[in-house]
C-alpha cells in the first residue's frame, strides 16, 4: 500500500517492522466483480462489501504474469488498483481472497463462498 512507503515507513531493524501504525486496512470495503467470474456467479451482483482486517495486499503489476499463469483477478477495489479476489481459471473452485468471509459466516447462514464450496465439493468431490 502506497502509504507503507512514505517517510521510511518500510525500514526494518532486526526483521521487525517500524512505521507501522496506522495502515491496516480495517473494516467493510467495497469490491467490483469481475462479470463471468466465479465469484461474480456465487454473489449474484456486480459489487460486494466484505470485512477487511490485514496489512497486505497483492502488487497489480504482476497481473500479466499472474494472468499467464492462469490466474484472473475476479474482484477489484472500486478505483482498480487493489485485486480483492483471485480465482484459477482452469480450476473446478479456486478462489482467493484479501478479506475475511469467516467474520460474516453464521452456522445456519453461510458466507456465500463457503455455502458454494461445498457446493462444488459436492459436485466435483476429488478435483477440489
Amino acid at each position: 500500500m502506497e502509504e507503507w512507503q512514505k517517510d521510511g515507513s518500510t525500514v526494518t531493524r532486526d526483521g521487525i517492522k517500524e512505521g507501522m501504525g496506522g495502515t491496516m486496512r480495517l473494516g467493510s470495503y467495497e469490491c467490483v466483480l469481475t462479470k463471468k467470474s466465479l465469484c461474480h456467479r456465487i454473489y449474484g451482483t456486480p459489487r460486494i462489501w466484505e470485512r477487511h482486517r490485514h496489512r497486505y495486499e497483492v502488487n497489480i503489476g504482476y497481473e500479466d504474469v499472474m494472468r499467464q499463469a492462469g490466474m484472473t483477478i475476479a474482484g477489484r477495489s472500486p478505483d482498480g488498483n487493489l485485486p480483492e479476489i483471485v480465482e484459477l481459471e482452469d480450476h473446478p473452485w479456486f478462489v482467493g481472497v484479501q478479506f475475511h468471509p469467516e467474520i460474516k459466516s453464521r452456522p445456519l447462514t453461510p458466507h456465500p463462498l463457503f455455502a458454494d464450496f461445498i457446493r462444488a465439493t459436492v459436485e466435483y468431490g476429488h478435483l477440489i
